[in-house]
């Protein structure tokens, strides 16, 4: 299974300051009593919230909703009541304890059955579809009077079995003769109607079609709304049996196998998913000749019959930018555009992680520079430690970052390339599902590595000369710009080929080991908390870092100066030979330690950097964005309307609307949205009927 991330989304929000919640609730309460402020229904609902904002609202249902936080009834919403419901939300069952407070009408910690009647008869689904209130699941909770008030855990069971019920007494009322069986358009009207919060467009859209025009048994109902009820578990089945990895394909007698290991989902339940991902990818996605069921499926497929949670992972963004409407309008000029905002985004972040590790950088290149052969003497450190040490008291701190400046400089077109090429590269190989082959992440990370040898090696070379510059005490001070003109063009690409032999595998190495790192290590939704991808870039960092370590070692050899005495050497294969024949093998690892504790935790900073600025500077160019961003599912049908985050939405109130949304999304409760025929002088409400 993956790693869970740490805790957080709306169900572990922070609550918000006292005296911030009580400027909120001044500026939106319009109603003042013995010198008390209050929150009307509209208030809360339609102010605040930022709910049923139509002219023609539903008086009715906004008094339901504004009666989860007015819990002593009274139409009014004190400051104490509104600080008491976002105290609610921030609690991990808010969105049961919501509904609880929905129907718990009088206020006194239970439902009675006037209660539940009284929510349930004003719901669209029962103006549709009319629920038995006197049936024998009624009596078993409420008793044969109908007198039993029910708590907060019971409720919570009621809603559940609730709608199992509503679905079969929904099958009983089109198959009056008691055969079984039901037509295709009969199912696809009790779906639609009843789990119409379980469906996404693609789904609702399908219905018909994954019956191939064959009745529907009441096995096979039950078992539908069952996979629906259950997707979340059978996305921590796939993953189960791939491992975490949510891009390989998996047969149907894989999910079962590892179906009967977790669960109790049934095999017409696992047929039933093949089916539908079958005739998904047949009407939209993929296209395929006949209407087929599928023989394989990836977790994307899962995502398109998943229905959005009632609750997102809140994510701050600092700007917002839609580039283009769909993906079907990206020309030429708007790619171009997505890749110099990448690499925009990469020039900071490499900035960023090179700054953060170049002291450990620097105690990297003394070590590989430090020569053991005969005619050097005693060496000048005796180990990484010491090399530290040593720095810091002869030279200052300052000395640690000797060479900072053109190593950012070189940093924004190499870390810049890198990541752009890398993810144009990825791209290009990435197919409709979100899928691309083992080989073509090891070539983009290739072509990556290759791509920044031509900016970086002139930088490269010039630092190493900078930061081996203190090595020799009284010696003069060396600039960037004197190195540049002794080296000239062509001597600034010196060690060049021993770049491209580091850089190459490196990045063939890191990219794909990150990607898959990452989503080990995503939430059960594909989500990455920034520690997460710290934690995949560092580690990713250790295999790449430490396996090209004899070619960083050459490259060092050949790009700085030999002093008096010290070999020369005349290219790779001349600086490996003669490097091997004075110090043995064991000097082409010199300095690992020090090359993983640079470049582990500075391409994890680089790349958790660059995935949140993307993040926080969101730019749709209609292309790929990191994975593990934020959830993505599939929008259910009939959801409430857009709403825009308002600042003022603070603490527990920033899960407000997601939960009030996931009372009808996980619940099917809807209510009325538009006004009554009746309407109701205090209101204004329209006459339309919802």
């Amino acid at each position: 299974m993956p790693l869970k991330k740490a805790p957080s989304g709306p169900s572990f929000l922070k609550r918000a300051n006292t005296d911030k919640l009580r400027e909120v609730f001044l500026k939106y309460a319009s109603y003042q009593k013995n010198d008390e402020h209050f929150m009307t229904s509209e208030d809360f609902v339609r102010k605040f919230l930022g709910l049923f904002t139509d002219v023609a609202f539903n008086d009715e249902s906004v008094r339901l909703l504004a009666g989860i936080a007015d819990t002593s009834k009274d139409g009014l919403i004190s400051f104490s009541e509104f600080q008491a419901f976002e105290g609610l939300l921030c609690t991990p069952d808010a969105l049961y304890k919501t509904a609880f407070q929905l129907f718990d009408r009088q206020g006194n910690g239970t439902v009675s059955y006037a209660d539940f009647a009284d929510v349930v008869q004003k719901t669209e689904l029962h103006s549709k579809i009319p629920f038995s209130l006197d049936s024998p699941f009624i009596k078993r909770y409420f008793g044969e009077k109908k007198q039993r008030l029910i708590n907060y855990a019971e409720f919570t069971q009621l809603l559940h079995d609730f709608h199992e019920e509503y679905a079969m007494e929904a099958f009983r009322s089109k198959d009056p003769a008691g055969s079984g069986y039901i037509s295709p358009l009969d199912f696809q009207d009790i779906m639609v109607k009843v789990k119409r919060h379980l469906l996404t467009a693609d789904v609702k859209d399908n219905l018909v079609a994954v019956t191939e025009g064959h009745k529907v048994s009441f096995p096979y109902f039950m078992a539908f709304t069952s996979l629906l009820n259950n997707m979340e578990l059978i996305k921590r089945i796939y993953l189960h049996a791939t491992q975490g990895n949510r891009t390989e394909p998996v047969t149907k007698d894989e999910l079962l196998f590892a179906a009967q290991t977790m669960s109790q989902i049934t095999p017409l339940e696992i047929d039933i998913l093949f089916q539908l991902t079958g005739a998904l990818q047949q009407s939209g996605w993929w296209r395929r000749k006949k209407v087929q069921a599928s023989s394989r499926i990836v977790y994307s497929d899962l995502s398109i019959i998943a229905p959005e949670h009632y609750t997102k992972h809140i994510t701050t963004r600092l700007a917002e930018i839609k580039a283009v409407e769909s993906p079907a309008d990206r020309s030429a000029f708007i790619q171009i555009l997505e890749s110099t905002y990448r690499f925009t985004l990469g020039s900071l972040a490499g900035a960023v992680g090179a700054t953060v590790v170049y002291p450990i950088d620097l105690v990297k290149t003394r070590m590989q520079n430090q020569r053991t052969g005969s005619f050097i003497g005693e060496v000048a450190y005796r180990n990484s430690w010491d090399c530290f040490k040593k720095v810091i008291r002869h030279e200052g701190v300052l000395g640690l970052y000797r060479g900072l400046l053109p190593q950012l400089m070189g940093v924004a077109p190499e870390k810049a390339i890198k990541l752009t090429v890398n993810d144009l590269v990825r791209d290009k190989f990435t197919d409709k599902q979100g899928v691309i082959p083992r080989w073509a992440e090891v070539l983009a990370g290739a072509c990556a590595g290759g791509s920044q040898v031509v900016f970086t090696n002139p930088l490269e070379i010039v630092k190493i000369r900078l930061q081996v510059a203190g090595e020799i005490a009284g010696g003069g001070k060396v600039r960037a710009l004197s190195v540049v003109r002794e080296l000239g063009l062509f001597g600034l690409y010196k060690g060049a080929r021993a770049c491209l032999l580091r850089d190459v595998p490196f990045s063939a190495i890191y990219f794909p080991t990150y990607a898959h790192t990452k989503a080990l290590f995503a939430d059960e939704d594909g989500y990455n908390h920034p520690l997460t991808l710290l934690a995949a870039g560092a580690i990713a960092g250790v295999p790449a870092a430490s396996l090209v370590t004899p070619a960083d070692v050459i490259k060092t050899r050949l790009q700085v100066v030999a002093r008096s005495g010290q070999t020369t050497y005349t290219g790779v294969w001349d600086a490996t030979k003669k490097i091997m024949a004075e110090e043995g093998p064991r000097a082409f690892w010199k300095g690992t330690a020090a090359r993983v504790f640079r470049s582990s935790p500075q391409f994890g900073v680089t790349l958790v950097t660059y995935e949140l600025l993307q993040r926080l500077f969101y730019v749709d160019f209609g292309g790929s964005h990191p994975t593990g961003s934020e959830v993505h599912k599939p929008k259910p049908i009939d959801t409430a309307s857009n709403v825009r985050i308002n600042p003022d939405h603070i603490g527990g109130y920033r899960a407000a609307v997601p939960l009030l949304n996931g009372i009808e999304s996980k619940f099917g409760l809807f209510l009325p949205r538009f006004g009554f025929s009746q309407q109701t002088p205090a209101s204004g409400a329209s006459k339309s009927s919802s």
